[in-house]
């Protein structure tokens, strides 16, 4: 049995947020919504072909990503490819949303990783840690407490 190498070195991150759908799709498509608590981006639109950047300055070094969305699915899915200007690779993104009541079930996939440098800065656990700490502090607290401030 072969396994696709790259979905063998995917990141898949799954939470599940006490929010529902529509408010935690609005958290990853609406640009104003998106700088509270992804990347501080200039401009987003959820329309394939879209393409958006932002620089990320991490331990001294600045990365700078370059975005192209290949799907849309409201509310349920939403993807872009993910790569960095003047290094080799190119990677996928892929959001995916499950309705489970009042809640919202989301699956993170990041896949293509190895197509990177094989260096410490582009790990796997690098990415692993990011996204655990993206969706599962920085997005779960947003969609929840904006929630709760409605509530």
């Amino acid at each position: 049995m072969t396994t696709k190498n790259n979905l063998a070195e995917a990141v898949v991150i799954e939470r599940t947020f006490a929010a529902p759908v529509a408010r935690v799709w609005k958290a990853l498509t609406d640009v104003g919504e998106m700088k509270q608590w992804y990347f501080d981006l200039k401009e987003f639109k959820p329309e394939v072909g879209f393409e958006f950047e932002f620089i990320v300055e991490h331990e001294g070094m600045k990365y700078h990503h370059l975005c192209k969305i290949t799907e849309v699915i409201p509310p349920r899915k939403l993807a872009y490819t993910w790569r960095y200007k003047g290094h080799e690779g190119n990677s996928l993104v892929t959001f995916e949303l499950f309705a489970d009541g009042n809640k919202t079930q989301l699956k993170l996939t990041h896949e293509g990783l190895d197509t990177f440098p094989k260096t410490p800065s582009f790990a796997r656990k690098n990415f692993m840690e990011g996204w655990t700490q993206i969706i599962g502090s920085s997005l779960k607290e947003f969609v929840e407490s904006d929630d709760a401030e409605r509530g």
